[in-house]
Parts: structure tokens; sequence; C-alpha cells
């Protein structure tokens, strides 16, 4: 029950972050999809998700039944994702995109208990993927922050 309550609040912001996102327009294009793609593309999937938590079967939630407790562990793991989101926010504009985004990636996977090889592996992969992606491949402008004298 708590998942389909979750769901249409969920569903509910979707729709009225959505209305605010189509009205954006910015004074100057900057990218080739506009400003409002990436939030747009974000609300439908989340709220094709909480149309998934509205819909589903009632099989289906009762076999999750045996989820862990909202104990101490899972507490720390959510505090632990929420201050490492704040501090990313915080870091993006000052460090660049790249640096910001590998602590992110190592922050979040040693929050998961991953080992320091594959948090450093798999951050400098995502930072460096997504950075190419983004910035070469969709000729989205990124940040460089402090690694802004190796621009050519």
């Amino acid at each position: 029950m708590s998942q389909r309550i979750f769901g249409l609040v969920l569903l509910c912001a979707c729709v009225g972050l959505s209305i605010v996102a189509w009205g954006y327009h910015a004074p100057f294009s900057y990218e080739p999809v506009g400003p409002r793609a990436y939030p747009l593309l974000l609300l439908i999937l989340l709220g094709l998700g909480a149309i998934y938590l509205l819909v589903k079967p009632a099989s289906a939630s009762t076999a999750h039944a045996d989820e862990p407790p909202l104990d101490r562990h899972i507490l720390r793991k959510v505090v632990g994702c929420v201050v490492i989101f704040t501090l990313y926010a915080a870091l993006f504009e000052p460090l660049g995109f790249v640096p910001a985004s590998l602590i992110f990636g190592i922050a979040m996977v040693r929050l998961y208990d991953g080992t320091w090889a594959a948090s450093v592996i798999s951050g400098l992969v995502m930072a460096v993927g997504l950075y190419l992606l983004f910035d070469k491949a969709l000729d989205v402008p990124l940040p460089l922050g402090i690694l802004s004298a190796l621009e050519i």
C-alpha cells in the first residue's frame, strides 16, 4: 500500500514539474536540444515508474514482503546518499563536471560497500564517459572547473 501512495505522490510531482519545465525557455540557445529536454526526459521516466507502482498487480507487491526493515543501517545509507548528492551539487561548478563526478562515483560505490579499486575505476569511467557523451557527442557544454586549463 505504501508503494502505491508513493507512486501517486511521485506521479503528481512529475506532472507538476513537467508543467513548469514545459514552459521554460532560455533567452539564448546553447544546446541543440534546448534546456527543457533533459528534465522532461527524466520526468517522463519517473512518471512511467510511478505509473508502474500504481498499476502493478498485487502479487508483485507481496513478493517483496521480505524487504529489510528501515533500521539504522538503511537510514545511514539514505542519509549518506542525500549528503553525497548535496556535495555533488555544491562542487559541480567550482570543481567542474569531471572531478565532481569522480568524487560522486567513488563516494557512492564506497557507500554501498564497494572496494577502493572498484570505486576509483567506476568513478573514473562514469565521469569521463558521461563528459564525452554530453560535451562531445550531444554538444552540451559542461563546466570544466579546475580542469579548464586543459581545454583546447
